[in-house]
């Protein structure tokens, strides 16, 4: 397997694992005192769906198929999977706090693709969206830090 077919496996799967998660955490906080969180996190939501379906696509071009589900060892390792217990309540501090776990991991994950031998092409690809990742982790934090 190609190192661009591995970095676009991992990165899709926690693309993914982002979409749902910010998602789900737009929803908790919704009714919240702050609903205008709520509109934040479901834009990134939509941010990390258009992300991964860019790779996914990217490399149907190439013949790969990096859509396939990872192990559920693997997942467990994304940063996401933390969201699931602040999503219990309806603490905004609480989601905030697992939002950015996410996001620090999916940097992380970003971080370990640009270290890789990818394609000029989709490193072009990694690069920009490791950037909108960063921005979007600083602006979660920054609504942390107003919790």
């Amino acid at each position: 397997m190609s190192d661009d077919a591995k970095a676009a496996k991992e990165l899709v799967e926690t693309l993914k694992d982002g979409e749902r998660g910010f998602a789900e955490a737009a929803e908790k906080l919704r009714d919240g005192e702050h609903p205008e969180w709520a509109t934040t996190l479901q834009r990134l939501s939509e941010q990390r769906a258009g992300f991964w379906r860019e790779i996914v696509d990217m490399g149907h071009a190439y013949g790969d198929d990096v859509d396939e589900s990872g192990t559920v060892a693997a997942a467990v390792h994304r940063g996401w999977i933390a969201l699931k217990d602040a999503l219990t309540g309806d603490d905004a501090e609480a989601v905030l706090k697992a939002a950015v776990t996410g996001e620090d991991h999916a940097v992380s994950e970003y971080d370990d693709a640009v270290e890789m031998d990818l394609s000029a092409g989709f490193r072009e690809v990694v690069v920009r969206q490791r950037a909108a990742v960063v921005a979007a982790r600083d602006e979660v934090k920054a609504l942390q830090a107003a919790s």
